[in-house]
């Protein structure tokens, strides 16, 4: 079986069209600061956005505010 590839911005398209996955959160990671991507990511479905370069207090609270209390 032969994987195609997409483009980034049509992973969360996909998964927010799916029955099974519209709930997943999605977090990108970019190198890529421009609001306007920011804005197209949020709009496709993305949950949360972080910027290279990161750190792990970055990262983990991403995660957090994209999972909530669980």
């Amino acid at each position: 079986m032969k994987i195609e590839p997409i483009a980034s911005i049509e992973l969360p398209q996909r998964a927010r069209a799916s029955e099974t996955l519209k709930a997943t959160p999605i977090i990108t990671i970019t190198a890529e600061p421009k609001t306007e991507n920011v804005l197209v990511a949020k709009n496709a479905g993305v949950n949360n956005y972080i910027v290279k370069p990161f750190n792990a207090e970055t990262q983990k609270g991403k995660i957090k505010v994209a999972l909530g209390d669980f």
